[in-house]
């Protein structure tokens, strides 16, 4: 049976299995998955006929791959931007920490070559959506690594949303025929927040995630007092990739947009 929320732990090798092809959020057609690496640990990842992005979601590792390598920081996915390796199938990308370290490696299956790319903080600035609208609860900060316009070559979408505190985010309702994965994180441990997937609605905890199939609305919340990270991944469909401009909001609640 297919399910649409996880609460998956790290095993005693530091890795967190979210989402693969045969589990049972296969209908996300990625392989997902977190890591934690100790001080001096190193990872290497390559994947045949797959593409693959590697994240830093907090520490000090370097990244290498093809002849290249990169120091990335990042103190917590609360006060700094991503840094991202994405790469086409067999290529190799490994990732060496020099402090306690969590990364997240999102794969999907494709074939086509495409040049490796680095993405610093830079490349992937916040910026404010709903600012202002909706009595100001839905404000987030929205980051998008790359997406259809940015990288055509690539069959997945990755991006970072922070919640203002108590706030809302994917709002107002909307879905797209695309699946979407999100992974949430909590600047706090006991910080939760809900996450509704059609008529179904979750408790988001720290490092638990939402598997939304395609068509299915999916806004979340962050309850008060508690700052909620999410990093979302779509995955194309063949001859139909999504697009920023394809978000498809509910017509129930479309009058929002002019309640002010």
């Amino acid at each position: 049976m297919k399910k649409l929320f996880g609460y998956p732990e790290f095993d005693k090798n530091g890795e967190k299995i979210l989402t693969t092809y045969n589990n049972e959020y296969s209908d996300m057609m990625m392989d997902i998955r977190v890591y934690r690496l100790e001080a001096g640990e190193t990872r290497e990842f390559m994947r045949k006929d797959e593409e693959m992005a590697v994240l830093l979601l907090s520490g000090n590792i370097v990244f290498a791959w093809e002849g290249n390598r990169e120091k990335a920081d990042r103190k917590d996915v609360f006060t700094e931007g991503p840094w991202c390796v994405h790469v086409c199938t067999g290529t190799s990308v490994s990732v060496t920490a020099e402090s306690p370290s969590e990364i997240l490696v999102q794969c999907t299956k494709n074939k086509k070559e495409f040049s490796a790319k680095l993405y610093r903080p830079k490349d992937a600035p916040w910026v404010y959506s709903c600012k202002g609208k909706f009595g100001d609860v839905a404000r987030r900060r929205v980051s998008t690594i790359f997406d259809y316009e940015t990288a055509p070559y690539s069959k997945m979408v990755l991006g970072e949303v922070l919640n203002d505190r108590g706030n809302w985010s994917g709002y107002l309702p909307h879905r797209h025929p695309q699946p979407e994965t999100y992974y949430f994180k909590f600047d706090r441990p006991e910080g939760f927040g809900a996450s509704f997937v059609g008529d179904h609605v979750f408790k988001s905890t720290d490092g638990s995630f939402s598997a939304i199939p395609g068509g299915e609305l999916h806004p979340q919340a962050a309850a008060p007092g508690f700052q909620m990270y999410t990093c979302w991944m779509i995955r194309h469909l063949d001859g139909n990739p999504w697009l920023q401009t394809d978000r498809c909001e509910d017509e129930s609640y479309t009058w929002l947009h002019d309640a002010e």
